[in-house]
């Protein structure tokens, strides 16, 4: 029979050519005489089942019994009825013979004791399962009789089919016939293809054929035996052969014992309602029953509810069928996500349930809700999502992290909540390798140039750390702008003294990068310095990283004298204690031993900005976690770091434009440079010292000016990259030999495409020092410059309080572009 029905839907037929669907492989087993085969759609290749009942002739019984069903299936509705999609008849010539073959198509289902036998449930959970199967049937065979007055007829394990989410489903409606118990003046058979059922699952009176008792019954009590029979058949896992072996209960649940028994009552009208057997609590009360109903009416639930609940869900999970859970529960949460009727604790229970999942499903299941998340403006989604960034994160595709997750990422970099601030930070450890370069200089790095100046001082350390992270992700062009400045001009110079010690961390994780010129002028001056900061763990990162430079530079010195003109640079792997990347440095703002970490020892402490243990643990160690360790950060409010001297707040937008971190230069002055590590009064810094600090403010190279005035001249307008010079270069004039004061106004072009063109300070004059803006920064423009004053031999003149006579305060920054300068 097989050969010839694809003969038929190969077009051999005559009816069939059009049929939009193909037929497979058939199932061993299916209701009466109907054959059931595994189908996929024509159109997009969807999976459907397909039931074949062929005839001898147009008046076979069976084939007025098939249309019957056909024409029940078409027309009931019902979620726990088998879903109905297609059918057709087609007639077929075999010589002098002529054969009739009806088609059903619907949803793709497997007959139940096949799946039953591929399940292999054991002990509990196949009790449960059984129980949540037996609820769909009992409410279909209810809906049956006692809202739509139907008698099914033959309900047994034959007529209930399986779906994809295992769910049970009711089929088989060829027997099935209105209930004319009503109408007294009916004398012949109720149903009228009676003779399809077997007699094995006949209750006494459908066997003898008594319609007058029969309609004298109630609507349920030829399916309420039937039902009995599904029951016996299912625990006993074998076939009813004859009615007597419905009295052996041995395999009957206890708990469901007095009503099957109620079920299969010799009386008719004592049998038990369908309906009133969905109402045994003690057998339909587990788990998955009541886990799945909940999920099926969660729209109906409070807010409180559903947050108990998907709270427990996780380790709900774990206790119920796992097959059942990857194939109902999961797409019931993956949906009630997607369409918002989920809370945000779901998205953890869902990404539980996807670990089970192999790579490819969880690709189809899971990560397609995930991406339409990421569009929510539920703020708890959103900090679900990127607090769990490390389970799926390596699942996205390049394509789709930069095409259309990153887009909606991004709007955290400048939300107002420093906490989503901070997960939006960590979460570019993931996405950031998987964003193109454009995306990444163009955008990225300019939401970056922000977060280094932020208010929160562990997202200005973290900025840190996730540059030198993500380093190896820049083009050559983009790290030789941007790493030297954001390590040193920002980072060394931070208030916070694990955002200088994540600088330097980041210096020496990136040495591979740098060569020997910017090492001995850029990096090494500036890393020097820190060898007396007042913290501890600088001081100790300071003189690890000093050693891992000057061991670059040596090498340089004996391959340079051995006359081997090779470039060469010691990446992070060959120095000790840098071999990993570098690791979240604030897990949280917690000190170990609840102190802070100021910059002044003497300061007091200040237990609302504490620091991170992870910061010590660090130092300790020369290197943090890698990414698998990255935690919430638990930001405290701006108000509890006012005490702190911190860089000017992002909402300026001034990015490198201002950095006013206190770096005042002067050789003879009684602040060194560095006094925004430590605000209150110190020492006056050694000769040496002083000298020390000049030459790491001193540049490799100067650009000649264009001219000479002090006033109405501007200084050249850097040369614009075909990347985009994001990150200009640090340039320095020289200091003059006259050690009178300067009094200047640095007016510098920049670009609004280039956030971070350059970091320059202004040629110093003979005037008293006098650095004026000209006004606020261009929005357009986050990183502009920073510009810094040059050092002077004399002391710094003191800052006047309203008296013209005396020399304004010296600021640094960027002056604002005055475009309608005769200077221009």
């Amino acid at each position: 029979m097989f050969k010839f029905l694809k003969g038929v839907v190969g077009g051999s037929g005559t009816g069939l050519k059009d049929l939009p669907y193909n037929i497979g492989e058939p199932y061993s087993t299916a209701w009466g005489s109907w054959v059931h085969y595994r189908g996929t759609s024509k159109d997009d290749g969807a999976p459907v089942s397909i039931f074949v009942l062929t005839g001898s002739n147009a008046n076979d019984g069976h084939l007025a019994a098939g249309r019957n069903g056909v024409k029940r299936l078409r027309t009931v509705r019902h979620p726990n009825i088998l879903s109905f999609l297609y059918s057709t008849e087609a007639e077929t010539f075999d010589g002098s013979t002529t054969k009739v073959t009806i088609y059903i198509v619907t949803e793709p289902v497997m007959p139940l004791s096949e799946k039953l036998k591929e399940l292999g449930l054991k002990g509990n959970q196949r009790d449960e399962y059984y129980a949540w199967g037996l609820h769909r049937i009992a409410k279909a065979v209810s809906f049956l009789n006692n809202d739509c007055k139907l008698v099914h007829g033959n309900v047994c394990l034959a007529s209930v089919v399986v779906t994809r989410t295992l769910d049970w489903k009711l089929h088989a409606f060829d027997v099935l016939s209105e209930f004319d118990g009503n109408n007294e003046s009916s004398a012949g058979p109720m149903l009228q293809y009676d003779w399809l059922i077997g007699a094995q699952y006949k209750p006494m009176e459908l066997l003898k054929s008594e319609w007058a008792a029969i309609r004298k019954s109630p609507a349920w009590a030829i399916d309420s035996w039937g039902l009995g029979c599904l029951i016996y058949e299912l625990f006993s896992c074998t076939k009813l052969s004859k009615t007597e072996e419905l009295r052996n209960t041995a395999s009957i649940p206890k708990s469901l014992l007095p009503d099957y028994q109620r079920l299969l009552s010799s009386t008719p009208a004592r049998r038990l309602n369908s309906s009133k057997l969905l109402e045994n609590g003690e057998y339909f009360q587990n788990k998955l029953l009541e886990t799945i109903q909940f999920m099926e009416i969660l729209n109906l639930k409070d807010s409180v509810e559903k947050d108990t609940f998907f709270r427990k869900l996780p380790n709900l999970a774990e206790q119920l069928p796992r097959e059942i859970v990857l194939k109902k529960l999961l797409p019931l949460l993956a949906s009630a996500l997607e369409f918002g009727s989920a809370a945000a604790p779901a998205l953890t229970a869902l990404l539980k349930m996807g670990s089970w999942l192999s790579s490819e499903e969880f690709s189809v299941k899971v990560l397609p809700t995930i991406v339409k998340l990421f569009a929510s403006n539920d703020r708890a989604i959103r900090v679900s999502l990127l607090q769990h960034i490390d389970q799926y994160g390596e699942s996205l595709s390049s394509q789709i992290v930069d095409e259309q997750v990153y887009t909606h990422v991004a709007t955290g970099f400048s939300d107002t909540s420093a906490f989503l601030r901070e997960l939006t930070l960590k979460s570019m450890l993931v996405l950031a390798p998987k964003l193109s370069h454009r995306t990444i200089s163009g955008s990225l790095l300019k939401y970056l140039s922000k977060l280094q100046v932020d208010e929160e001082p562990a997202i200005r350390t973290n900025t840190t750390i996730l540059l030198g992270n993500i380093a190896s992700y820049l083009n050559e062009g983009t790290r030789k702008r941007v790493l030297i400045n954001a390590f040193t001009v920002r980072a060394l110079r931070d208030t916070f003294s694990p955002a200088r010690g994540a600088g330097v961390m980041a210096l020496s994780v990136t040495s591979s990068y740098y060569d020997m010129t910017e090492i001995a002028t850029k990096i090494l001056p500036n890393i020097v310095v820190l060898t007396i900061d007042p913290d501890c763990d600088v001081r100790q990162k300071a003189f690890q990283a000093v050693d891992q430079f000057l061991q670059i530079v040596k090498q340089h010195h004996d391959k340079t004298s051995t006359g081997d003109t090779s470039t060469t640079s010691m990446g992070t792997s060959s120095i000790p204690g840098n071999a990993g990347l570098l690791g979240w440095a604030m897990s949280s703002l917690t000190l170990k031993g609840g102190k802070t970490s100021e910059q002044n020892p003497n300061a007091p402490a200040i237990s609302s900005v504490p620091l991170a243990s992870a910061v010590s643990d660090a130092s300790a160690n020369h290197v943090v976690a890698d990414s698998a360790s990255i935690k919430p950060v638990h930001i405290s409010s701006g108000a509890d770091v006012a005490d702190h001297p911190i860089p000017v707040s992002p909402a300026s937008s001034d990015g490198w434009g201002e950095l006013e971190s206190g770096i005042h230069e002067g050789h003879d002055s009684d602040k060194d440079g560095w006094d925004d590590i430590n605000p209150q009064e110190e020492p006056k810094p050694s000769p040496s010292l002083a000298n020390i600090q000049a030459a790491q403010r001193r540049p490799v190279s100067q650009p000649k000016p264009q001219g000479t005035g002090l006033r109405g001249k501007t200084t050249p307008k850097m040369s614009k990259d075909n990347d985009e010079d994001l990150w200009g270069s640090v340039a320095v004039p020289a200091p003059r030999t006259t050690s009178q004061p300067s009094n200047s106004r640095a007016n510098k072009t920049v670009d609004d495409d280039d956030p971070w063109a350059a970091i320059a300070a202004p040629a110093p004059s003979s005037k008293p020092l006098n650095v004026k803006r000209s006004g606020a920064l261009d929005d357009n423009d986050p990183w502009a410059a920073i510009a810094a004053p040059v050092p002077t031999s004399s002391a710094r003149p003191s800052i006047g309080r309203g008296r013209g006579t005396k020399p304004a305060a010296p600021k640094l920054g960027a002056q604002r572009v005055n475009r309608t300068s005769s200077g221009m």
